[in-house]
C-alpha cells in the first residue's frame, strides 16, 4: 500500500522548529482538524512556514498592517470550484514563529509541542473559514479546538482563561 502524501508541506527557516518536530506535529494536528470538520485530509494541501519573530513580524506588517510578532498567521487559498483531478486542493498557508510560540508555552506552563499543536489546529480552522471576531464565533471555535486537541491527547488550552 502506498504511503499517503503529506497534507502539510513545511518550509522551516528557523532550525529550532526542526528540533521541536514541527513537521510531524503539524501533519498530525492538521489531519485531526480536517477530520473533525468531516473532511478527507488526503484531498487537501497546506503550506507551513516555520520561522522566527523577525520574519513573522515582517509578514504581519505586510499582510495585516501590524508591525509586531505573533504566534500564527493564516492565508486561506481561494477555493477551486473544480480542483485538478488527482491533485489535492490547497487550503492555504500558515506561518508560525518559534520565538512567540516558545515564550507563550513557557508563560502558560505548556509544553512547546502541545502549544504548537494548538496553534496549527487554530490556523487550520482559519483556513477552513472559521473565525473568532465575536464572542459566539470565539466560543464555537474554542469548543472545536478543545475537542480536536483532546483527540490528540492535548489538554484544554482555555481551561484557565477568561475572555475580556
Amino acid at each position: 500500500m502506498a504511503e499517503a502524501a503529506p497534507l502539510v508541506e513545511a518550509a522551516v527557516e528557523d532550525p529550532r522548529w526542526e528540533a521541536a518536530g514541527l513537521e510531524a506535529l503539524a501533519e498530525r494536528a492538521a489531519r485531526a482538524a480536517l477530520e473533525a470538520e468531516g473532511l478527507d485530509p488526503s484531498a487537501y494541501a497546506i503550506g507551513l512556514l516555520g520561522c522566527d519573530d523577525s520574519r513573522i513580524a515582517a509578514l504581519n506588517a505586510d499582510f495585516r498592517g501590524k508591525a509586531a510578532a505573533t504566534n500564527v498567521l493564516s492565508w486561506p487559498a481561494a477555493r477551486a470550484d473544480h480542483p485538478m483531478p488527482g491533485e489535492p486542493e490547497s487550503l492555504g498557508d500558515l506561518a508560525m514563529s518559534y520565538d512567540t510560540c516558545a515564550r507563550e508555552a513557557s508563560e502558560g506552563g505548556l509544553s512547546l509541542g502541545d502549544h504548537a499543536t494548538h496553534l496549527v489546529v487554530h490556523g487550520v480552522l482559519h483556513l477552513l473559514g472559521r473565525d473568532h471576531e465575536d464572542d459566539t464565533q470565539a466560543d464555537e471555535m474554542e469548543r472545536l479546538e478543545t475537542k480536536i486537541l483532546a483527540s490528540l491527547g492535548v489538554a484544554d488550552p482555555y481551561v484557565d482563561q477568561e475572555r475580556p
